[in-house]
């Protein structure tokens, strides 16, 4: 392991609060660090590949029960513009920058950066929140689909190791920021 840039990686179902915590880490770490946001990386596809096409994303709203439940399914293009951003990650950490990656992977987040991360420094970190916590907070934010969380909730960190995992419903962002800074020494 190279103990050159590090790289953080926050995986967690949407609105469990990984851009607070980054921001708040950021405050608080002695090297400088990189916020990067996956919906950074979305925005950048055109309109319609954001929302409705079949070659980017396309969101689906159905009915579980009587819960809505929004069914998220990717394109080509999409598919190409999140791979895209986790060699963009290894680029700036290739550059010499300290990386905090604010990501929502469905599956393994390991098998998603494990090869391109190989040779640096990355910590795993796992933000979870329960369900009714994750849909409370989609309805105040206003900017969610209401039914994402609920979709999300059995498909981000299926069977995922972490080398460390917090419960964001029970400690604020500062709190969580700062043991990620205790825990790998930031």
């Amino acid at each position: 392991m190279n103990e050159g840039p590090r790289i953080i990686v926050l995986n967690g179902i949407g609105s469990v609060g990984k851009s607070s915590i980054a921001r708040a880490l950021q405050a608080m770490t002695i090297e400088p660090f990189l916020h990067v946001q996956l919906d950074t990386f979305i925005a950048m596809l055109p309109a319609a590949y954001q929302k409705h096409h079949s070659d980017g994303f396309t969101f689906e709203t159905v009915h579980e029960d009587g819960k809505p439940l929004v069914v998220i399914r990717t394109g080509v293009v999409a598919r190409r513009a999140l791979q895209g951003m986790r060699h963009a990650i290894i680029a700036m950490a290739k550059q010499g920058n300290n990386m905090i990656v604010d990501d929502v992977v469905l599956g393994s987040v390991r098998t998603h950066y494990g090869d391109l991360a190989a040779e640096h420094h990355v910590s795993f970190v796992g933000v979870f929140a329960p369900l009714d916590v994750l849909e409370a907070r989609e309805r105040l934010r206003g900017d969610r689909r209401i039914g994402l969380a609920r979709w999300q909730y059995e498909r981000v960190h299926k069977n995922d190791v972490y080398d460390l995992e917090l419960d964001a419903s029970r400690a604020t962002p500062l709190e969580c920021a700062t043991i990620i800074k205790q825990r790998f020494q930031l």
